[in-house]
């Protein structure tokens, strides 16, 4: 049997709903949950397994990138929806992906009508998304349980915190600190201002040596009128 590529699980909405009714018709009972799964870490995946635990087929909608954005802030998502999707496809545990762009996967709870909604532990049963309309129809609604120390933003702070490490110890052992925001223009600035006023020094020495290498010139620059006069007298005698 020809393995299934982890982007052959990511559907449409339209090609999921056929797929959940194909399911449910073989008796299969459909679980639903759904987040951003910025960075994939162990509590992403150990959450996912107990979901699929619940069910015979798991879907998992992924939140896109400016639904992140706005729930979790400007420097986020740190991957694209489209990587984060087939990062998730590519878990055993994981039957099929959908991406949603709203705030909340209400839309297509309503659409797939799961048998169970499964969210992680943090959240209390009645802020869960989409819990009325999968209670209205006899399912279950399901907390997942925490994975301790496990979360995508305790691991970027770990990763920058590390990434930073280097650079201050290298600063430390040349003895220089950090330079304060904008303190690098400012001394590129001064460094220009002392090369353009050295410049103009040299510039002043050139012209002061030149002067006095020059013989010096008679009033009104030539020779004085008496000088003149007798130099055409003396023409004006000779035969």
């Amino acid at each position: 049997m020809k393995p299934i590529r982890a982007r052959d699980k990511i559907l449409r909405l339209e090609v999921l709903v056929r797929r959940v009714a194909a399911a449910r018709a073989r008796g299969e009972r459909i679980v639903f949950t759904n987040g951003c799964f910025d960075l994939l870490h162990r509590g992403h995946l150990r959450g996912l397994e107990q979901a699929r635990a619940l069910g015979d087929r798991l879907i998992v909608a992924v939140n896109g990138d400016a639904s992140v954005r706005r729930a979790k802030g400007a420097d986020r998502p740190i991957r694209s929806a489209a990587r984060r999707r087939e990062l998730v496809a590519g878990l055993a545990c994981v039957d099929w992906v959908v991406g949603f762009g709203a705030d909340t996967p209400l839309r297509l709870i309503e659409r797939l009508q799961p048998d169970v909604l499964a969210k992680g532990g943090d959240w209390a049963l009645d802020a869960i998304v989409g819990s009325e309309t999968v209670l209205a129809r006899g399912g279950r609604v399901v907390r997942l349980a925490r994975v301790p120390d496990e979360g995508t933003t305790g691991e970027l702070a770990r990763i920058r915190g590390r990434a930073s490490r280097p650079v201050a110890r290298e600063r430390a052992a040349h003895g220089r600190s950090t330079p304060a925001p904008g303190a690098a223009k400012r001394g590129a600035r001064r460094t220009g201002a002392r090369k353009t006023g050295e410049g103009e020094s040299i510039r002043r020495s050139a012209r002061r040596r030149d002067a006095a290498a020059r013989p010096p010139r008679a009033p009104g620059g030539t020779r004085d009128r008496a000088t003149r006069r007798s130099a055409r007298s003396r023409g004006r005698r000779r035969p």
